[in-house]
């Protein structure tokens, strides 16, 4: 593995920092303390190609490879973590699930929009009673004709009250549990389907969280993702590309906080003396840094794998739980630098602090992925083929036009 990144990823990098910088930075504050939704950044995150950065030029996309989405989303979480999911959700767990699992017909009328940013999507897979026990959703899909009927209801969606297209998932067949799941592509408009945004929530504030509710929603067969009963292994799946997401942010996250301690120690000065002076100021900032350089190899890794169009399950999900838990520490630790005004929004890092905890619980709880990574060391789990795997990166054909 080269750890070098390629004239391209140094283009993306300077792309994405510059835009936080310029364009996220001057804004989220005010959007934070609002609790509003930045729409005014999505047109401009479309043009740079960011919405559609490791899709095929064919269908609308930048043409990138997965490290550069690891490098996208650490930088726009830089800035907050509220702009990263929108790129977690409307590329990692609703674009890339259809590039991976749609139909050629799909993927040309789909996919092209997602890129362009003229459609903003998101993923309906948790129920009220459905988060970690994927296979206990209770949402169901009748067959009638050649649609199918489809009623439930979805809990923390992010983007549901944004998204014009939704990826929901329904129980086809109750009888089979998991194997019963089907998925579903959605139109914001259609008769049944509607959208509610999600208040009191502790941190994200600009990012919109909301519920779905089907009632009665007809859905033609075309909009049926993959075959009835693979909606369990396109949920898993499209996890694979959002965890790595997450993982790259929290990166971004401690980034943030080790750039914010630094400046700050360096100009707050007690008993003469810079804080940047004492030793266990040192050891918070250092201890920043180990977390940043593990963290960035296991995004690297799993980035790799992806690349090679290798399974990852196992690697992002270990990316996504030791970079989020090491970004909470890391944002703690910000916040004790910075001393009474870390505990006040005057400064990034109280608001990293409180995003950096919605991520150890979304996309699997850091309790979830403990769990899964001892199936793996016991021999307890081992990843099965797929019908459809996502293809190996290759050059050529990501960046070939149609």
């Amino acid at each position: 593995m080269d750890f070098a990144y390629s004239d391209e990823h140094k283009m993306v990098e300077k792309m994405a920092y510059d835009f936080t910088r310029k364009e996220i930075m001057p804004i989220i504050k005010e959007h934070d303390r609002n609790h509003t939704y930045p729409h005014e950044l999505l047109p401009k995150m479309a043009a740079l190609g960011f919405l559609g950065v490791c899709l095929p030029v064919r269908y609308g996309g930048a043409g990138f490879d997965f490290i550069a989405l690891g490098i996208l989303s650490e930088a726009l979480e830089y800035g907050d973590s509220s702009v990263r999911e929108t790129i977690a959700v409307h590329l990692g767990l609703h674009a890339l699930p259809i590039f991976q699992w749609g139909t050629d017909e799909q993927k040309r009328t789909f996919l092209p929009p997602l890129a362009s940013g003229e459609h903003i999507a998101c993923f309906g897979l948790t129920e009220p009673g459905a988060g970690s026990d994927v296979a206990a959703l209770r949402s169901t899909a009748r067959k009638d004709g050649d649609d199918y009927i489809l009623n439930g209801e979805k809990m923390w969606i992010t983007l549901s009250n944004v998204a014009d297209r939704l990826l929901v998932f329904a129980k086809t067949n109750p009888e089979k549990g998991a194997s019963g799941i089907s998925a579903f592509i959605l139109e914001r408009g259609w008769k049944g389907l509607t959208t509610g945004s999600i208040e009191g929530k502790m941190g994200v504030h600009a990012s919109n969280t909301g519920w779905i509710s089907m009632q009665d929603v007809r859905v033609p067969k075309s909009h049926l993702l993959g075959e009835e009963g693979e909606g369990f292994k396109i949920a898993m799946s499209s996890l694979d590309n959002a965890r790595y997401g997450v993982a790259a942010g929290a990166v971004g996250v401690m980034k943030a906080c080790r750039d914010e301690s630094i400046k700050y120690a360096k100009e707050r000065q007690t008993f003469g003396r810079p804080i940047a002076d004492y030793q266990l100021v040192q050891q918070l900032i250092a201890n920043m840094q180990q977390s940043i350089d593990a963290g960035q190899l296991l995004v690297w890794k799993a980035g790799w794998l992806k690349n090679q169009g290798m399974r990852n399950t196992r690697e992002t999900s270990m990316a996504k739980w030791f970079c989020t838990d090491a970004a909470n520490r890391c944002a703690n630790d910000a916040v004790q630098v910075h001393g009474a005004y870390g505990y006040s929004d005057e400064y990034n890092v109280e608001r990293h602090l409180r995003n950096s905890k919605s991520a150890v619980i979304y996309e699997g709880t850091s309790q979830i992925h403990t769990l899964l990574q001892a199936a793996y060391v016991l021999g307890e789990r081992q990843d099965r083929p797929m019908r459809k795997e996502m293809p190996a990166y290759d050059a050529g054909y990501w960046q070939e036009e149609a």
